[in-house]
């Protein structure tokens, strides 16, 4: 199937929100409770981690020259958790901003051929929008109800 080249504007406005959330937040804020575990620093660290995990399949693929899938699974989340937690909130949306940022721009000039093959796997590792959009909803409902 051929990818809609639509997912480079859907990663930059989901880009653009992290940038527009991060300065928007004070430091009361970024210590606002997400759920259960988490808090909006830590969010955006959990982002910022996923978005490497992808440069990191686009590496690996490129240098392969073949889909690279690495064998991992959701319980990084809970194993990251007390990492995400020790960075310093600002620190959390400087990674987070910068990492989706570069992640971007990859995406957007990386051969097609894999990217297609990639976006097939799993379109998240493309479409950045869809697992950044998820969390960013998350935090704006929490920063609401703050």
């Amino acid at each position: 199937m051929a990818l809609d080249p639509a997912y480079k504007d859907l990663n930059r406005v989901s880009t653009e929100r992290i940038k527009k959330l991060a300065a928007s937040l004070t430091d009361k804020q970024l210590q606002t409770r997400v759920g259960k575990h988490w808090t909006v620093a830590i969010a955006l660290a959990h982002l910022a981690w996923w978005d490497r995990r992808v440069m990191y399949v686009l590496d690996m693929t490129a240098k392969n020259g073949k889909l690279f899938i690495p064998e991992i699974d959701i319980f990084v989340n809970d194993l990251s958790l007390p990492l995400w937690a020790a960075i310093p909130p600002r620190e959390a949306t400087r990674i987070a901003i910068d990492t989706s940022q570069d992640l971007d721009q990859r995406l957007e000039v990386y051969p097609q051929n894999f990217l297609e093959e990639i976006h097939n796997y799993n379109k998240r590792w493309v479409i950045r929008a869809l697992h950044r959009n998820e969390h960013l909803d998350e935090v704006d409902a929490a920063l609401k109800k703050a």
